[in-house]
């Protein structure tokens, strides 16, 4: 870092293209652009890099938009749209028409054609040869023409990137890219760094499959005379399998795993922050911790793994750490899809209730609506095979005496029921699961639940009394 970028205040962006959605390799680079603009107090930008305009669409805009939303990564300004400041990308390309640094190229593609099949032929490096470089550009009369940079041929290009070290590139192998189209619209090269430089972008932070275009992009920051900026360039996610992240693997859009895996932001933040960064053994990283600790030094040179379970794993600690509250608003609409209706306000309500029962063993949102359908099921309730095993005579005949003795209770509280059925267990000579294990069937329909004594206490005594007959006689009638 220069002593001009020292002086600088910090500045990041993330600029993805809105061409699909908020996929989970640049949820990652928005989070390290984030962190390492809060750690050192500076500022996170966002660019929409929308000039494939046949691919770019505003509902890949809007995915996006809402993906870092719910990972809380919004940009401090409003975003940038980098079609809208075409004819700003035009300015530069043209003045450095004027200074020099650039050139007209008349090149047909037919000629171009031609010189790469030359150079395949001769299994030569594909890259344009420079033919218009030093031509005098009246030559080209009122023929279409490209601006191309006019890069060094001599010496090499050095980047001192904060990931990657020391990389050095030989000039020779750098050829004169194209600055603006014959249409006269800019190429993406020329835009990402005219908005960068318009933007105060200080560092860029980014995938390591972007770092062959540092070096070309240079070109335009010499020639221009602007500040370079810091770079880093962050390896890839790989999948489990250290093969290239696919759909198999987990890469998917930010919204699937909010929707379809039923992630919370939190452990999803957590884990692309521990996907090439590392602070020592700490695997638990708060969002506020993450600020105090994130720099780049810790971001690793090889490619990550990602692991969809350690995600599940980690998903299920903030499931367990979450407001139950919260969590109960998170589940409701998924409980209403399994249930083919709405959850009244009472409904979610007992949801809240029952999280500390339900939310202990889920890893997922999914898991946790799943496990509360018991909640709100319609009598009589069916079990399942395995739930339906444990409604035996002697199972009935437990049920039978556990609802003769919860009958006479008038203050339904955990604390009294608890002692009614433990009573029941020692009348019958038999442990208190044995007598868990059947009335669980009946009041759930299942052989897992929360705890027996916390189902009991949310179905309420009239449920409970109701669904403990229903199952006497599907057990006499079985």
């Amino acid at each position: 870092m220069n002593a001009t970028q020292e002086r600088k205040p910090v500045v990041t962006r993330f600029a993805p293209s809105p061409t699909g959605y908020l996929h989970i390799g640049g949820a990652r680079t928005a989070l390290f652009n984030w962190l390492f603009a809060r750690h050192h107090g500076g500022t996170y930008l966002l660019r929409i890099e929308d000039t494939d305009r046949a691919r770019s669409t505003d509902a890949a805009i809007d995915a996006i938009l809402d993906g870092l939303d719910w990972l809380g990564l919004g940009s401090d300004q409003p975003p940038v749209y980098q079609f809208s400041r075409a004819a700003r990308h035009a300015e530069v390309a043209h003045q450095m028409l004027a200074g020099g640094h650039a050139y007209k190229c008349f090149a047909t593609p037919e000629e171009l054609a031609e010189l790469r099949e030359q150079q395949r032929a001769a299994k030569q490096p594909m890259r344009y040869d420079g033919r218009w470089r030093d031509r005098d550009p009246a030559e080209g009369g009122d023929r279409p023409f490209v601006i191309r940079l006019k890069a060094p041929r001599e010496g090499e290009t050095v980047i001192e990137d904060a990931v990657q070290g020391r990389v050095v590139v030989k000039n020779a192998e750098l050829d004169d890219m194209i600055l603006l189209r014959s249409d006269g619209t800019p190429t993406y090269m020329l835009a990402v760094v005219v908005d960068d430089h318009d933007m105060g972008v200080t560092h860029v932070i980014r995938g390591d499959d972007h770092l062959n275009n540092a070096f070309r992009q240079l070109g335009i920051i010499k020639a221009m005379g602007w500040d370079e900026p810091v770079y880093a360039h962050i390896p890839l996610i790989h999948g489990a399998d250290g093969a290239k992240l696919s759909k198999r693997h987990g890469a998917m859009g930010v919204d699937a795993y909010r929707d379809e895996l039923g992630m919370l932001p939190e452990a999803v933040c957590n884990y692309l922050l521990r996907l090439g960064w590392g602070h020592g053994d700490e695997e638990i990283v708060s969002r506020e911790r993450a600020i105090e600790l994130f720099d780049l030094a810790g971001v690793g040179r090889s490619p990550s793994r990602f692991d969809l379970k350690k995600l599940e794993n980690l998903n299920g600690h903030y499931i367990r750490e979450a407001d139950d509250a919260r969590l109960a608003a998170l589940v409701a609409p998924r409980v209403a899809a399994l249930m083919g209706r709405d959850l009244s306000a009472d409904d979610t309500a007992l949801l809240a209730r029952a999280m500390p029962g339900l939310k202990p063993r889920a890893k997922t949102l999914h898991e946790i609506a799943d496990g509360s359908l018991f909640l709100f099921a319609q009598r009589p309730l069916v079990p399942d095979d395995k739930a339906m095993a444990l409604l035996d005579a002697n199972g009935i005949d437990l049920l039978v005496a556990s609802a003769k003795a919860l009958e006479p209770l008038e203050d339904w509280n955990e604390a009294a029921i608890e002692e009614r059925i433990r009573g029941v267990a020692e009348t019958a000579e038999i442990g208190l699961g044995k007598v868990a294990q059947p009335l669980r069937a009946a009041l759930t329909g299942r052989t897992t639940s929360p705890g027996i004594f916390d189902v009991l206490t949310l179905l309420g005594k009239d449920e409970v009394l109701a669904r403990l007959k229903d199952a006497t006689a599907l057990g006499v009638h079985g």
